[in-house]
């Protein structure tokens, strides 16, 4: 299975001898070009975010995600930094998941291991 911005989901279970197993695989290969691709924005910013604060070398951790939100630990020094940054960085990622997806789903892999975003190296 393939999500609209071209992330895999292998389903090696679709053709087990167990009925159990194999229906199992066959309802989440329905469900998961839907569901999969919603799960795409929030994870590509994830990784954006998490790129941004290590090369900016900023105190700001991820915790965790919650849905379609992050979750940051922030030092007071570096609050009014990230209001500022964050909604450009994201919005940065929705538009190139638009532009993924007008491509017919040549967007990126999304999987363990570094991601360029962009040419400005976001």
């Amino acid at each position: 299975m393939e999500t609209v911005f071209g992330r895999r989901l292998w389903l090696l279970e679709i053709a087990s001898g167990n009925v159990g197993k194999r229906q199992m695989a066959e309802r989440a290969a329905i469900n998961a070009p839907m569901q999969g691709t919603a799960a795409d924005p929030i994870k590509l910013a994830m990784i954006d975010v998490h790129a941004w604060l290590q090369r900016e070398q900023l105190e700001a951790r991820l915790v965790m995600q919650v849905h379609d939100e992050l979750v940051l630990e922030v030092p007071e020094a570096e609050v009014e930094r990230l209001k500022t940054a964050l909604p450009a960085r994201m919005a940065g990622v929705a538009s190139l998941l638009g532009a993924a997806a007008g491509r017919g789903g040549g967007g990126r892999q999304l999987g363990a291991g570094a991601l360029s975003l962009g040419d400005d190296g976001r």
